[in-house]
């Protein structure tokens, strides 16, 4: 294959994605003490809602003990990703119990929570989901949520790949280090330093 043909796609980690991560039980933790709120809310009415006050207590309760009993489950993606669904879906229409019984606040923060929980659920989603970085010719082709971020050879200084971790140095002092998910051969491995090399 030509050099102008020469075209890499690597399976990695999501840039970022320990890091994120590490914010779910956070996050899940914040939604369940809202709802705990939201409980006290539907019960310190003028007329007490009690099955929504039990409900938002439940959910509450819920989503601040699921952070504890998620690695449990068997398919962890699927369960985190239903967590935010129901997280998202009870904020976005709890929002129109609360308008509708002249609590605009509350509503309006219900309605922020919704939609803050289905864009962390697809972000979430979206880490767990095959991430490729693509190199040729022009550069390289980093993932990100929206879209790819391309970067051109003139922007870095070194790119290696060793020990299944490309690490990407740039010219402004950054340095991105990314993990390989392919085991790649070490004959691979040294062809493609080779071309990172010539581009460099």
């Amino acid at each position: 294959m030509s050099d102008n043909m020469t075209k890499y796609r690597i399976r990695i980690l999501q840039p970022n994605a320990e890091t994120r991560l590490r914010m779910q039980p956070v996050m899940h933790g914040l939604a369940g003490i809202l709802f705990l709120m939201n409980g006290i809310g539907a019960y310190n009415n003028a007329s007490p809602n009690w099955a929504m006050a039990i409900f938002f207590i439940l959910l509450g309760v819920g989503s601040l003990a699921f952070p504890f009993f998620m690695k449990r489950f068997r398919n962890i993606q699927s369960a985190n990703s239903l967590a935010r669904l129901i997280q998202a879906f009870v904020s976005l229409t709890g929002c129109l119990f609360f308008l509708s019984h002249m609590q605009p606040l509350i509503g309006i923060l219900l309605f922020l929570t919704g939609v803050a929980s289905a864009y962390i659920g697809w972000a979430e989603y979206k880490l767990f989901q095959p991430c490729y970085i693509k190199i040729d010719m022009m550069g390289l082709s980093l993932p990100g949520t929206f879209s790819d971020k391309v970067i051109g050879w003139n922007q870095l200084n070194n790119v290696i790949l060793r020990n299944d971790l490309l690490t990407i140095d740039f010219k402004n002092n950054k340095v991105l280090q990314l993990e390989v998910l392919d085991e790649t051969g070490a004959a691979t491995a040294e062809e493609m330093n080779a071309f990172f090399k010539s581009r460099l």
